[in-house]
């Protein structure tokens, strides 16, 4: 075993867990599980079969991975952040069949208490606020909020917000990282 495991820890046998992953508390990680290197499932995680978690994620305490979601490397999920992969959820109907695929680009960064209705992709380095429930697709280094989940700006691959008009032609350096981030017709693009 080449990562940490706390003795409370469940990991199914089958599944793959990369080198110096921390898994704490009461975690369960199912068989199919994928896991990549130095990523950190906190205390009550759930990762189910059907699950690929890139390198270097961090999974915050009180989060269920469901089956059918799709994690790319550096992405950030709150604590209490839901997943979900069933759109019509019913206890009496059988829907294991229709799980709709959910994919979370390199980056991402998925506030404390937000959902994230299955069956969307959310862009690389997007940032998604606390408590927000998005149901649709999410932009490339959009900034989003609110019930349903609205765009309000854009964020930096370092996390801070841009000040860009989400609409137009504009152009900004990040102070951080001298990256200059350019719109052109609603649409983002990063340059060094």
């Amino acid at each position: 075993m080449n990562y940490i495991k706390h003795e409370t820890a469940i990991v199914d046998e089958g599944a793959e867990i990369g080198e110096d992953s921390r898994v704490w508390h009461f975690v369960h990680v199912c068989s199919g599980a994928k896991i990549g290197k130095k990523v950190s499932l906190g205390q009550n995680v759930f990762i189910g079969n059907k699950v690929v978690i890139g390198d270097n994620c961090k999974i915050q305490n009180n989060v269920s991975v469901y089956d059918n979601v799709f994690l790319e490397e550096g992405v950030f999920c709150g604590p209490s952040m839901v997943f979900t992969n069933v759109y019509n959820p019913r206890s009496l109907i059988e829907r294991k069949s229709e799980y709709r695929n959910t994919l979370v680009k390199k980056g991402a960064t998925l506030g404390a208490n937000c959902t994230i209705v299955c069956g969307v992709t959310i862009g690389e380095f997007a940032f998604v606020g606390a408590g927000a429930v998005v149901n649709k697709d999410v932009k490339p280094y959009a900034l989003m909020v609110g019930v349903p989940a609205k765009q309000i700006g854009w964020m930096s691959e370092f996390g801070e917000q841009l000040d860009l008009p989400i609409d137009g032609d504009a152009k900004v350096v990040c102070p951080h990282t001298q990256a200059v981030y350019e719109i052109k017709n609603g649409e983002i693009s990063k340059s060094l």
